[in-house]
């Protein structure tokens, strides 16, 4: 399984994130991952190893051009754990909004009258 903190620290640069959503659409080679973007060619294989480090992506060199593609258990990886966090957080707000609607139908009882006062004695006092 991929080490996640490599994988959100890859995904952190805007730029690793552009690669890999060209990616997910199919390979590319290096010079293709670095033709939006404004870097030299050294820079881009940089990021290319820092994605192939976090396990995002492989790549394969044939004579001069290295090719690369997306590695879809990485990124399933990441997203299993933002689900799960997801999940956690949606239960929770259920349950408080379960909480909500059933104290709704209960009166406050911190601004009723006190035993033995009516709404008016107390408005009098004030």
């Amino acid at each position: 399984m991929p080490d996640l903190d490599r994988v959100f620290q890859a995904l952190a640069d805007p730029g690793r994130r552009l690669m890999v959503e060209r990616l997910s659409r199919g390979p590319a080679s290096v010079s293709e991952l670095g033709r939006p973007l404004d870097m030299s060619l050294a820079a881009v294989l940089q990021h290319v190893q820092v994605l192939e480090a976090s396990g995002l992506i492989r790549s394969q060199k044939v004579g001069r051009t290295r090719t690369c593609s997306i590695n879809p258990v990485a990124l399933r990886s990441a997203e299993d754990w933002i689900a799960d966090r997801r999940t956690m957080v949606e239960r929770r707000l259920d349950r408080l909004g379960e909480y909500l609607a059933q104290t709704a139908d209960t009166p406050d009882q911190s601004w009723a009258a006190e035993p033995g006062e009516t709404t008016n004695d107390h408005e009098e006092q004030q």
